[in-house]
């Protein structure tokens, strides 16, 4: 087995060859003045199977999707085996359904995409609706990163906090890094004013005064959720308030919303490289890969 160091994730990549103790191959990749792209593995894959490990989150994830594409058509170009594809973040799997008429479904699109550039296998990390994966025409699978994150705030010192889901339907995350922590584990409820339309988020039967809370989701976005869910935790008296997400995508100024409505720290992974990937997703990904050595 080989680790092809894909552009948009070289650091992770190289932390996942050196963890396993598999020989990588380099990616000279550039951009043309046209603006399409180009990638050459530098190395020997004949005969081998090989992990391209290349995140596509935000900005340009359609640069990074045709990155891999064309990375994973290199490889088997060049004769390997096998081809596992293992994306961090797996941009329009978001959007698994028709709205409107005349849409189209992305993520189905994306997953015949990839499989036609030669993918045999898909790992990912909390794909924001499992049932998705069965949209690929190969073996797709998807792990969760939520403990390493909650095991993050014990090495701060942070035992027995309380882990917070900004909704009912992320209870499931909440409780995979209670686990860990050992403290109490809850929700916040939305409530849709049937004379507005709105949403609300409300707190009713939470009862987090003096406590130190976490709020765990999988993505992290615009921020408008974590900042609704600081500002109802601040009034119910948390003495701390933190938020941990595994794909801190954190648009325009969302990082500095959050932190204006009483968020300590922002703690996210490397499944999107930047300020707040505080938690490397390397020992979780080497897990998985050498199950398959």
């Amino acid at each position: 087995m080989k680790i092809i160091l894909g552009p948009a994730s070289i650091e992770l990549a190289e932390n996942v060859s050196s963890l396993i103790d598999i020989q990588n191959i380099p990616v000279t990749s550039k951009i043309f003045p046209d603006g399409e792209s180009y990638v050459k593995l530098e190395g020997n894959v004949l005969g081998e199977n090989v992990v391209i490990i290349q995140t596509t989150c935000p900005p340009m994830q359609d640069g990074k999707l045709f990155q891999l594409a064309f990375m994973a058509d290199a490889a088997k170009r060049a004769g390997a085996n096998k081809v596992t594809a293992v994306v961090p973040y797996l941009a329009y799997t978001r959007q698994d359904k028709m709205f409107l008429s005349g849409e189209g479904i992305s993520v189905g699109t994306i997953a015949r995409m990839l499989g036609a550039s030669g993918i045999d296998n898909l790992l990912t990390v909390n794909i924001h609706s499992e049932h998705v994966l069965s949209e690929f025409p190969f073996l797709a699978k998807t792990v969760s990163g939520i403990s390493l994150l909650a095991e993050y705030f014990v090495k701060q010192g942070h035992k027995n906090v309380f882990a917070l889901a900004p909704d009912k339907g992320a209870m499931y995350i909440a409780q995979e890094a209670q686990q860990v922590l050992g403290g109490g584990v809850g929700h916040l409820s939305k409530v849709r004013d049937r004379y507005t339309g709105q949403t609300v988020q409300s707190a009713e039967g939470l009862d987090v005064e003096g406590q130190t809370v976490v709020i765990f989701d999988d993505i992290i976005s615009t921020g408008g959720t974590i900042v609704g869910a600081a500002k109802i935790l601040k009034e119910r008296g948390a003495k701390h308030v933190f938020t941990a997400c595994v794909h801190p995508l954190l648009i325009g100024d969302a990082s500095k919303r959050i932190l204006e409505a009483g968020v300590e720290e922002i703690v996210g992974t490397d499944s999107v490289p930047g300020v707040y990937s505080k938690v490397s997703l390397a020992p979780l990904i080497s897990k998985q890969l050498k199950g398959a050595i």
